[in-house]
């Protein structure tokens, strides 16, 4: 997914914002990554996305992408966790779904700082550690 926006500086949008973002770009991420593995019926779409977009699964990937990110992208994450507002659904774990807007965030901010290159490389890490099955 290109870059398609540069922001002066996205580190000055409220985190929740980042994630706002980031969440509408992953889910598009993975619904191209769906068609392209062939996926065209909309309930499998729907089924197989879900692997990748739950707080859980986001909380995961996270947990596992943190040794590989920079100290600003660390601190794009933490600012994304720990963001007020966010309050879980009744179905999430609160820890989960604070890591998985952690996650969000970073997408955004990476998109908005227009590090296409990297923003790649952690969506394909993202959605390889999935399709490994964790």
């Amino acid at each position: 997914m290109a870059a398609r926006m540069r922001l002066a500086n996205p580190l000055t949008l409220p985190p929740l914002t980042l994630a706002y973002l980031g969440d509408a770009l992953y889910e598009a991420f993975v619904r191209e990554r769906l068609l392209e593995r062939g996926y065209v019926r909309v309930n499998d779409l729907h089924r197989h996305a879900l692997r990748y977009v739950q707080a859980t699964a986001q909380a995961a990937i996270l947990h596992h992408l943190m040794p590989a990110l920079t100290e600003q992208e660390q601190d794009v994450v933490r600012r994304g966790r720990n963001a007020k507002g966010h309050g879980a659904p009744k179905s999430a774990d609160p820890a989960e779904y604070a890591a998985s807007t952690g996650f969000e965030a970073l997408v955004g901010y990476l998109y908005l700082a227009g590090q296409a290159e990297r923003l790649s490389e952690v969506l394909q890490a993202a959605a390889d550690f999935i399709e490994r099955g964790q």
